[in-house]
């Protein structure tokens, strides 16, 4: 996907459309689009200054906004927390994963879409353990598998958003794709 003008005002439109999604209270556990973006960024964007800034850019301008209701007593959610460089990291490697879908289709994209919410799954929860976050497991095997029990309900969401919005994102571009195609015929 070369970059005009007019994809460059719809990536614009897609990051703030997806940092005021994550910020909705009460949406299910993991449910956000960011990693979907991450695989799209990587998958559809030549540019890879771009497909690394596309959740990035979405992330930071949700963790802002998070900070700014934090700190008028609007959300109990911090928007800037310990480890969120990391955080940030680890979407730059769910883009890399992006970037191993070689040729769009169905298949490739939903092996992504399983792949990259398990990869963050098993990483950051891995991290959180690690370094003593979360409930503070204990630093055995048992403590890690506990850990990653406690994230269950985030990493359900989490496959379950990334499935919905790689079909959204990647369904959109393949439906805009052919109709701009058709309407040059």
């Amino acid at each position: 996907m070369k970059l005009n003008r007019s994809i460059i005002i719809s990536l614009v439109l897609l990051i703030i459309v997806a940092a005021l999604y994550r910020i909705i209270p009460s949406r299910p556990l993991g449910f956000a689009p960011h990693i979907a973006m991450a695989l799209f960024g990587g998958a559809m964007l030549k540019d890879r200054k771009w497909a690394f800034a596309l959740p990035i850019f979405s992330m930071f301008l949700s963790d802002a906004l998070y900070e700014v209701l934090y700190r008028n007593g609007l959300s109990d959610i911090s928007g800037f927390y310990e480890g969120q460089i990391t955080n940030y990291i680890l979407f730059m490697g769910l883009t890399l994963i992006g970037f191993m879908i070689r040729k769009v289709n169905v298949i490739n994209v939903a092996a992504a879409s399983l792949a990259a919410p398990t990869v963050y799954f098993l990483v950051s929860n891995f991290l959180v353990w690690i370094s003593g976050g979360g409930f503070n497991r204990p630093k055995t095997f048992g403590g890690l598998i506990h850990c990653y029990t406690d994230a269950l309900p985030f990493y359900t969401g989490s496959l379950a958003a990334t499935a919905v919005f790689s079909l959204v994102l990647f369904g959109g571009y393949y439906f805009v794709s052919k109709q701009s195609k058709a309407s040059l015929a």
